[in-house]
């Protein structure tokens, strides 16, 4: 009897030993609702200025956050910064290398998360003539030059697809257009497949895509 009561004694203890090794080791839970407002505190000290309180920036100068997939945005965070050993981030900017520089992983991470959940305030576009010319490109894309349409990635109402292309309705026209333009001409190197459409665009018909998905709700 005393060898079955110390038997079983033992394995009540493995049992145990075994749960909290298991539990150290489970994923973290994460609350959302945490992650957003310690997101939103960085943001209003760090990034309001020119993103805006909400993500809505006020000027062409800066792209609007609001609405963003949180991975995405993340994903630019990370882009910013030069990876170890490489002398240039695969995004150039000074100004956001000095910003994400001084943000941990987990910040990165709550202020994309508070971005995303925030609403964007719509653009419009503004030519005629370019809008007609940016929606065939949007949707049809250009067959000659080997350009396929917008929409197959970023969808037919530039809602984009979380954590792998982003959302585009809205944005700023003078905005994308200039990210199209830095694609083309290697200061944005954080998208082979986007370094090798736009380098098949006319200055004209970059211009048309980023006048037409301004107006995209």
């Amino acid at each position: 009897m005393a060898a079955r009561a110390v038997a079983a004694l033992a394995a009540t203890v493995l049992f145990a030993v075994c749960g909290a090794v298991q539990a150290q080791g489970a994923p973290k839970k994460i609350d959302l609702a945490d992650r957003i407002a310690k997101g939103q505190q960085i943001a209003s000290q760090a990034c309001a200025a020119c993103h805006g309180a909400d993500g809505n920036a006020t000027g062409p100068a800066n792209p609007k956050l609001a609405g963003q997939h949180a991975d995405y945005l993340y994903k630019q965070l990370v882009n910013f910064v030069p990876k170890p050993g490489d002398k240039q981030a695969e995004r150039v900017n000074a100004i956001m290398m000095g910003f994400a520089s001084t943000l941990s992983d987990d910040d990165k991470r709550n202020v994309a998360a508070f971005y995303a959940s925030q609403t964007k305030k719509p653009s419009a576009a503004k030519d005629k003539a370019l809008v007609e010319l940016g929606q065939q490109i949007y949707r049809g894309g250009i067959p000659g030059k080997q350009v396929p349409s917008c929409a197959g990635c970023h969808g037919p109402a530039g809602a984009g697809m979380p954590a792998q292309y982003p959302r585009l309705a809205g944005q700023w026209a003078e905005y994308t257009e200039s990210q199209l333009v830095q694609f083309r001409g290697g200061q944005r190197m954080n998208s082979a497949q986007m370094t090798a459409i736009s380098a098949r665009l006319s200055d004209r018909e970059i211009k048309a895509v980023a006048d037409y998905v301004a107006g995209l709700r």
